[in-house]
């Protein structure tokens, strides 16, 4: 049901947007010429038989033809995507090795200087865009500096040799081009997981099984890391799941800036280039990742707290 509603939004925009057989047959052909070719391509058909025809080929992996790349919309899709994910996962590692140790320790020594400073920072970056925060990252580290290329995606390898997965996680060069694009789209969530795990340390500290633990006489790092921390991981194994989706979504930025040639990227020149097939395509994929996530993200809860397995068990 989910899906059919992803595909309803999308093609209703892709109806909407206007002559989608523009870019393919050119501005100055004559009525004629258009309209064999509207006929040809089945737009003439009602709106219901054009939707359930592009439902069923959504099915099985066909959203259309790209105008620009005259070829499948999944396979432009999929030559782009791994850029993307790897953007991704670069930056949720970043946000993940530096919010947990900074998160649990300004819960933990709230009044210290460095907490202070950190917290300060977090309020700081939340207001910083992304795009401003990579063009100075260009600046300071590739144009100043000269330590780190400011754009591309540089040396990659293809994984599997059919030219659908080029990876460049296994160079020097490509992890080297990784660094600034990661950094710069980590900046947006990393201040909000650095507070969210500081409140939810916080409140976790002063509930009443974490005081008899102390009354217990057990360890400070022991009560910190496996009683406190466990039970804040849960509302932030949640947020985490969601910002994954939406961070698909800060990825135009991030790509256009750094002239990161993945999904963001390819997004905007179909913009640009009125590739309505593309952006239909492009949205379909992003609500099915988010739809995915979710149910990962619901999965992998159960068996953080186990009283949702227990719940539903009932």
């Amino acid at each position: 049901m989910v899906m059919l509603v992803i595909a309803l939004v999308g093609f209703s925009i892709q109806s909407n947007l206007g002559d989608p057989i523009r870019p393919l047959v050119g501005e100055r052909v004559s009525p004629e010429e258009r309209e064999a070719m509207a006929e040809k391509l089945g737009l003439n058909d009602p709106f219901f038989t054009q939707y359930f025809r592009f439902v069923k080929k959504a099915l099985k992996g066909d959203l259309g033809i790209s105008f620009i790349y005259q070829t499948s919309c999944t396979k432009v899709i999929l030559k782009h995507a791994p850029a993307t994910i790897e953007l991704i996962l670069g930056a949720a590692l970043i946000i993940i090795v530096i919010s947990l140790p900074l998160g649990v320790f300004t819960a933990l020594k709230p009044r210290s200087i460095f907490s202070k400073l950190v917290m300060g920072f977090s309020t700081l970056g939340v207001s910083i865009p992304v795009f401003l925060t990579g063009i100075m990252l260009i600046y300071l580290f590739a144009v100043t500096l000269g330590w780190l290329p400011s754009y591309g995606r540089g040396e990659t390898i293809d994984l599997f040799g059919n030219g659908y997965w080029k990876s460049g996680l296994f160079t020097i060069d490509g992890l080297k081009h990784l660094v600034l694009p990661s950094i710069s789209l980590a900046s947006i969530m990393l201040p909000l997981y650095i507070r969210l795990i500081r409140s939810e340390m916080m409140e976790v500290l002063e509930t009443e099984y974490i005081k008899y633990s102390w009354a217990k006489g057990l360890s400070p790092m022991r009560i910190w890391m496996v009683h406190a921390f466990k039970n804040t991981l849960l509302p932030v194994v949640t947020v985490f799941g969601l910002q994954i989706g939406i961070m698909f979504a800060f990825t135009i930025l991030t790509e256009t800036v750094f002239q990161w040639q993945g999904m963001g990227f390819m997004f905007l020149d179909a913009v640009q280039r009125s590739d309505i097939s593309l952006l239909n395509a492009y949205l379909v994929v992003v609500a099915c990742v988010f739809v995915i996530v979710n149910t990962v993200v619901d999965i992998f809860y159960g068996f953080i707290n186990p009283t949702v397995r227990i719940t539903g068990t009932k």
